[in-house]
């Protein structure tokens, strides 16, 4: 058996980042930029009054001073002319400001009568301007390589660029293996249960900016799984999920090895997920998953999600780590890594009892994995352990 640090940089060195597709902005959330963007333009492209109020020369303030007022500029309609010492231009947020002015006198602060408008003496001694490219410049960049929120959508759009360099999302084959499985809404038979970790695995994937297709339920014999990896050869990326361990029904590493399987492990010194695979089938990679549905998704935690980020250009490695006291105290930990599902109450961890990995309620509950060292001695309420956040 391997480690978990091997078996991630074991699975790394099978991917690369993909190709670059060009995508219209409206579609790029969730995408991750590849290659840096560049400002075409400075927001706001013109000193610009962040208040309502009057646009003056700011050398002619003083309390009690007069101006006459000659105009009026508003958001997308600029007062086209020249200010001089003693007018002024009635402006609204937003607006240009006028030529001949640098200050903008708030209408809080002003008594006006017909065209005259006088200062206050306790006036508000604040510009009220918004500078020429105070928000960003031409030539500023947003970096690559980066995951595309809402808010760069937002900055992108104001950078005035339509369309974006990304990596394209893997399509990543899901086939799930055995008998015993059926599809959500079927009728299982008194020996069958649902296929659940699929549907799991899938929204796993979606949500980290993959493409999940899943097929057909592979059954336990070597045609089947054959058939359906033959299917899956077309995917960036392979997952099977079960029939990875040793038992006389588990076929997946069998079948795959007899139409070209280069299998780099198998097994992984952790818990829950011993029973892990991986090499490449012809040009694929392939990830073998464990049966059990909270091996899988928590396999899926630590191994798909860097192998994803890779593929996506991003950087990639183990999952980041935190740590936190415990809220109880907790039982020595056996010989392997163990990925302990919990909740982090208050700031504080709360280790769930029960850690069977067939009990999906459990890991339904969780928030958080808790990461236990093999042969990690009992510890107490209130000692430090890292988690990774689910």
């Amino acid at each position: 058996m391997i480690s978990v640090t091997q078996a991630i940089e074991a699975l790394l060195g099978l991917v690369r980042p993909l190709e670059t597709d060009l995508c219209d902005l409206q579609l790029a959330h969730g995408r991750v930029l590849a290659s840096d963007a560049v400002a075409t333009r400075n927001q706001p492209p013109f000193a610009a009054s962040a208040m309502d109020g009057y646009a003056v020369l700011g050398s002619d303030i003083q309390p009690n001073a007069t101006f006459n007022v000659i105009g009026e500029a508003a958001a997308g309609h600029g007062f086209s002319g020249t200010v001089t010492s003693g007018q002024a231009v009635r402006i609204f947020t937003g607006a240009p400001l006028p030529a001949g002015t640098d200050h903008v006198i708030i209408q809080e602060d002003i008594t006006r009568s017909l065209d005259v408008i006088t200062l206050n003496p306790d006036y508000d001694r604040q510009a009220y301007v918004r500078p020429l490219g105070t928000d960003f410049k031409i030539g500023n960049k947003m970096t690559a390589p980066r995951r595309l929120s809402a808010r760069d959508i937002a900055l992108l759009a104001s950078f005035n660029i339509p369309r974006v360099h990304v990596f394209k999302q893997p399509t990543i084959a899901l086939i799930s293996t055995g008998d015993e499985l059926v599809m959500p809404g079927d009728t299982p038979n008194p020996d069958q249960i649902i296929a659940s970790n699929t549907f799991g695995l899938h929204a796993q994937i979606e949500n980290w900016g993959g493409r999940a297709r899943i097929l057909p339920i592979a059954k336990d014999n070597i045609a089947s799984i054959q058939t359906t990896l033959e299917l899956a050869k077309t995917a960036d990326l392979i997952v099977t999920i079960g029939g990875a361990s040793v038992g006389d029904h588990d076929l997946v590493a069998k079948a795959a090895q007899d139409i070209g399987l280069e299998q780099t492990f198998y097994k992984v010194r952790m818990r829950p997920g011993k029973p892990l695979m991986g090499g490449m089938l012809g040009t694929v990679p392939m990830i073998g998953l464990p049966g059990n549905p909270v091996s899988a998704m928590v396999c899926a935690e630590l191994f798909l999600y860097p192998l994803i980020c890779k593929m996506m250009g991003l950087p990639s490695g183990p999952r980041r780590r935190q740590s936190a006291p415990l809220a109880h105290d907790i039982d020595a930990n056996g010989n392997r890594e163990h990925y302990m599902r919990a909740q982090l109450i208050n700031g504080a961890l709360n280790v769930f009892q029960r850690q069977d990995s067939a009990l999906l309620s459990v890991l339904a509950d969780a928030d958080v994995l808790v990461v236990r060292d093999p042969d990690d001695p009992k510890r107490s309420k209130g000692e430090q352990l890292d988690y990774i956040p689910l």
